[in-house]
């Protein structure tokens, strides 16, 4: 008999106790009465009871929430608008190459100095002092210094531009030289020197196909490798640095970019297939490392993104990340496999 009476007051106290849940929920009458916890709980419980019913509310309100980020994808980005960005930059690029090619030198240009721009932001954040003002005038000079001059304009633009940074630096004292001025060098060598390698490329005789050949290879890559890191990707590629990537997803990207290797360098330049799929997989490794490179930085500096410029891609320097160091192994190795002239 013993044993029934506490049953049913066990069962009443639980009555009690959904009941008030249940009030706290909707805003009832009992919700603003209840002073005290209902008898047989602690303080203790009633928050704990309080948090259930607003993770059943969060529940509740999920499908109305999903409906307004239902273009966003698996790894995170609006798909739509990203494609629409990515396609919209690229026929820029084709545009200028084709109607007008000394402009594709000034787009370099322009992007190099905003994406100069927001890295030496993104360092200042984190208590760096880049040389801004001769990273940008420095920086356009050798882009156009290696459109006139060749190679040789590009290494003195480089040399001319180091040592102006260096002298900026010192009217600010002794305090945090060594840090700010090496954080000046990388940004030079990281942007402008390596977008010199496109405005190299671009001033050959047939430099619009080099473009183009470099940057189709380059977005196979990225292509391939969100294709199969989505589907697939289980096994993180250096998860130290970024968890995105994965080895299923470099997989992906390496099949694509040595497929697009073969097909560019055999019909379009006339060589060897072997050197295409060089090509292609000489591109994919480099992407790969642009990309893990940025992300490392990022992660330095305690940032996300690099800016918000680009919508579903972040800043323009998270869409330079695998093109600029590509820039300069494809100069390179077009200008082996297919000399101009």
């Amino acid at each position: 008999m013993d044993e029934d009476e506490a049953a049913a007051e066990a069962t009443s106290r639980a009555s009690a106790a959904h009941g008030l849940a249940r009030a706290r929920r909707i805003g009832g009458p009992l919700a603003s009465s209840a002073g005290s916890p209902p008898a047989g709980r602690t303080e203790h419980e009633g928050p704990r009871e309080s948090h259930s019913g607003r993770a059943e509310d969060s529940r509740a309100r999920e499908p109305a929430s999903s409906q307004g980020a239902a273009t966003t994808s698996r790894a995170g980005r609006n798909l739509p608008v990203a494609i629409a960005v990515g396609l919209g930059l690229g026929g820029i690029v084709v545009l200028s190459l084709f109607l007008y090619r000394p402009s594709f030198a000034f787009i370099v240009g322009a992007a190099s100095a905003y994406a100069t721009f927001e890295l030496t932001r993104a360092m200042a954040s984190s208590g760096g002092r880049p040389a801004l003002p001769p990273l940008l005038v420095g920086g356009t000079a050798t882009l156009f210094a290696a459109w006139e001059r060749g190679p040789q304009g590009l290494v003195a633009g480089v040399l001319l531009t180091g040592c102006g940074v260096l002298i900026w630096r010192l009217a600010d004292g002794a305090q945090g030289y060594l840090r700010d001025a090496g954080a000046s060098l990388f940004v030079l060598c990281y942007v402008p020197t390596l977008a010199g390698f496109a405005v190299l490329s671009a001033h050959a005789d047939d430099g619009a196909a080099r473009i183009l050949a470099f940057v189709a290879t380059v977005v196979c890559s990225d292509t391939g490798g969100y294709a199969s890191g989505v589907l697939f990707g289980k096994h993180p590629l250096a998860p130290i640095v970024s968890k995105a990537k994965t080895w299923e997803g470099f997989a992906g990207s390496a099949l694509l970019c040595s497929v697009a290797g073969v097909l560019l360098l055999t019909l379009t330049f006339h060589r060897d297939w072997w050197k295409g799929l060089l090509f292609g997989l000489a591109i994919v490794v480099t992407a790969t490392l642009g990309d893990l490179g940025e992300s490392l930085v990022k992660r330095d500096l305690g940032v996300k993104d690099m800016g918000h410029l680009l919508p579903g891609h972040g800043g323009l320097m998270d869409r330079l990340d695998s093109l600029l160091p590509c820039a300069a192994v494809a100069y390179l190795l077009l200008s082996g496999f297919a000399p101009v002239g």
